[in-house]
């Protein structure tokens, strides 16, 4: 696609608006919004001014004007506005020099993409994630000096149970006990409308919804499976998806969250995210070795393995990650590979024999982070083990949560605190570096953001837990 399809897109489609949309450092959909007529051939190339002095952990303030430089090869018409608007995809770009931002995370997977294809290894990576979310009816919350707490609720909670029905609300029983909700029918299934809605709107934005249903959790855990694509396409597609998800739900009177854990006692939101290399339209993970794989998808595994405690400061980045990835509970935290084999980090599908078929699944992450900094982070610890040879060891077919003591403690796990995670990241990141796919400074930006707006906030405040544990001492 090039400016001229984009034009004639907008006028077939009446677009009085276009709203250029980029992400900031945490992974979050900013817009500027444009009367029609200020979009032309040459916006494509000058772009947008902006401030970004005010966006999270992004430029200071004497060196905050920036450009937003629309892509051409991503655009759609937005569902949810009255009035004709065309959406477009920017990078940051430094008015100066015209390069791409260095705290920009989509100029980071440009750039990760742009690095698999100098090294020789594949010139495609595809990667398909599957990010789980939590539909709820209500939620409040609030933080104050002296009060802090939050109440959800979703007609589908087994708490409901108990609840006393009304003529106009009447209480018809059908509730999902806790770890029970996967893939039942309607009644005990109430959001199967809103997933269908939610499917057809992402195929008129362009995003192919291959699957839907219900997820393990009580309170409306869902997830919505859409195709692969490669690196920069699927983090475009991934920031839309939570957009659209979002959007549909509070059309329809719910509201979503993409938070890891936001329930207490139930399985948390994960993000799998598979992966594969491509060369000339041929596969690369397929082979003789174990569970079909080829010696560089296994060193691949290797290179995933090796650094999985620092990828997670991007894979898994908030407090609430952590209560997800708990030893002994349904998160893969343990750091092995297996074919089938959900209790692994690194799992290889079984599902179709076929070489295109064949991908790595790394299953830490989770859809609270940013998806243009995972991935490139992903792929470039993937390329670091091919190009060490890191061997991943012995496969682990056993259930990990089930193998005794002895064996377990020879199975390294994942830091157990996004501080220990920001650790190990600020310990390992000279294969993040190779290519200048990501900066040195933008690492530092990216631990420093994390520890003080987060880590320490969560470190400084009283949990409502600790007074019935403790206000008696």
């Amino acid at each position: 696609m090039n400016a001229k399809n984009v034009l004639h897109h907008a006028a077939d489609q009446g677009a009085r608006f276009v709203s250029v949309r980029f992400t900031d450092l945490p992974g979050a959909w900013h817009h500027l919004t444009f009367p029609i007529e200020h979009l032309t051939e040459d916006s494509f190339e000058d772009g947008f001014g902006f401030d970004a002095s005010s966006l999270r952990g992004w430029a200071a303030i004497n060196e905050s004007d920036m450009l937003l430089v629309p892509d051409p090869s991503r655009f759609w018409m937005d569902p949810f506005t009255p009035e004709p608007t065309l959406c477009l995809i920017a990078n940051v770009v430094e008015p100066i020099t015209k390069e791409g931002y260095g705290l920009d995370p989509r100029s980071v997977a440009v750039r990760a993409e742009s690095y698999l294809k100098f090294t020789g290894i594949a010139d495609t990576v595809f990667v398909g994630p599957e990010a789980e979310f939590f539909v709820f009816d209500s939620i409040s919350f609030h933080n104050d000096q002296n009060s802090a707490g939050f109440t959800i609720d979703s007609e589908e909670g087994h708490w409901n149970s108990r609840r006393g029905g009304t003529w106009d609300a009447p209480n018809l029983g059908y509730h999902i006990r806790p770890k029970e909700g996967y893939v039942p029918l309607a009644p005990v299934d109430t959001l199967v409308d809103l997933r269908n809605t939610i499917s057809l709107l992402l195929a008129e934005v362009g995003i192919n919804v291959e699957c839907h249903h219900h997820e393990v959790a009580t309170a409306g855990q869902c997830e919505i499976d859409f195709r692969f694509s490669n690196l920069l396409h699927t983090a475009d597609n991934l920031m839309l998806f939570k957009n659209i998800v979002k959007n549909a739900a509070v059309a329809n009177g719910k509201t979503v969250t993409f938070m890891p854990k936001p329930l207490y006692g139930d399985n948390g939101s994960g993000m799998h995210v598979h992966q594969s290399l491509w060369k000339d339209g041929s596969p690369l993970f397929a082979g003789d070795q174990y569970a079909g794989l080829s010696e560089m998808a296994k060193f691949y595994i290797g290179g995933l393995l090796k650094h999985a405690p620092a990828l997670v400061a991007f894979a898994a980045p908030t407090t609430n990650s952590y209560k997800r990835l708990v030893p002994g509970f349904e998160a893969p935290v343990n750091l092995a590979y297996s074919a089938r084999n959900r209790s692994a980090a690194v799992r290889i599908p079984m599902f179709s024999p076929s070489p295109k078929a064949k991908r790595l699944e790394f299953r830490p992450p989770d859809p609270s982070c940013n998806p243009y900094l995972t991935f490139a982070a992903l792929l470039m610890a993937g390329l670091d083990g091919i190009q060490n040879r890191i061997d991943p060891g012995d496969p682990l077919d056993k259930d990990i949560y089930d193998l005794p003591p002895e064996e377990l403690a020879n199975v390294p796990s994942l830091p157990g605190s996004l501080e220990d995670a920001l650790n190990a990241l600020e310990d390992d990141h000279e294969f993040l570096l190779k290519g200048d796919v990501f900066s040195r400074s933008m690492i530092e930006r990216w631990i420093r953001y994390k520890r003080e707006r987060e880590v320490n906030q969560i470190r400084l405040r009283p949990h409502p837990l600790e007074f019935s544990m403790y206000y008696d001492v």
